[in-house]
């Protein structure tokens, strides 16, 4: 770690566990996200003439790190739009809120089916972690988060994995609620102080500041070094390599 972050920040060395998210974090497919939303409204605003379409900056804008059908409410908000909720396990085919949602995971999933390769920096900050004794876990809003880990072998590291699907059975809300994060420290058996979160999305960053965590690392994929820091986190960095 360089002197700047060691006298700027609290050492994530200094931690007991490290709660990462996943998607933009450990695995590119935050990309893969982005441009699975981007074919979902594409395709969904051309049939709604006179609606402003789809522009890059609507996933950070209103999508970026919430929990699926979270995003598909808040887009559609930006364009005035309401529609019905529809039951959760909704036909993709339908055009309602949970209908669209299960639409982007369909689109999702024939995307990264053909595999997943982790950010190698992200492998080696997490095995760095290991090595020191840390506790980990992963917190996504994704509801593919084991299928992900799986894709990109990383499934036997995480112990624990806080996603979409059990932020849903436990009534949790999600990002930019702590509520997520702190069910993962609750799991590990550790106070949420000694758990430092480690996010790329606004909506998670906010989370971790909003809880009573150790620390919040940003990972600058596209929100913006700035971006980051202004919605609470306590260091940004390009790649976790640079932790090492």
């Amino acid at each position: 770690m360089t002197d700047l972050l060691k006298t700027n920040s609290p050492s994530w060395t200094s931690a007991s566990a490290i709660l990462f998210d996943l998607d933009g974090v450990l695995t590119p497919t935050a990309t893969v996200h982005e441009r699975a939303w981007q074919e979902l409204f594409e395709g969904y605003l051309a049939s709604q003439p006179g609606v402003t379409g789809y522009r890059e900056s609507d996933y950070f804008d209103h999508i970026d790190g919430k929990p699926r059908f979270d995003g598909v409410r808040d887009f559609l908000a930006s364009r005035n739009i309401v529609l019905a909720e529809g039951p959760t396990d909704d036909d993709p085919a339908n055009t309602t809120v949970q209908g669209l949602g299960n639409r982007k995971n369909r689109i999702f999933n024939d995307i990264v089916s053909s595999g997943v390769e982790p950010f190698e920096g992200s492998v080696r900050f997490l095995e760095a972690a290991l090595e020191r004794g840390l506790k980990i876990a992963v917190v996504s809003s994704s509801r593919n988060a084991p299928a992900v880990l799986k894709a990109a072998g990383l499934n036997g590291h995480f112990p624990v994995v806080v996603d979409g699907v059990v932020a849903a059975a436990e009534g949790l809300p999600g990002k930019p609620s702590p509520a997520t994060y702190d069910y993962a420290a609750q799991l590990l058996d550790l106070p949420t102080e000694e758990c430092v979160v480690v996010e790329d999305a606004v909506s998670g960053v906010q989370a971790g500041h909003s809880g009573q965590f150790h620390s919040v690392i940003g990972v600058d994929r596209g929100a913006g070094r700035q971006t980051l820091l202004d919605a609470g986190a306590t260091m940004v960095v390009n790649d976790l390599e640079e932790l090492l």
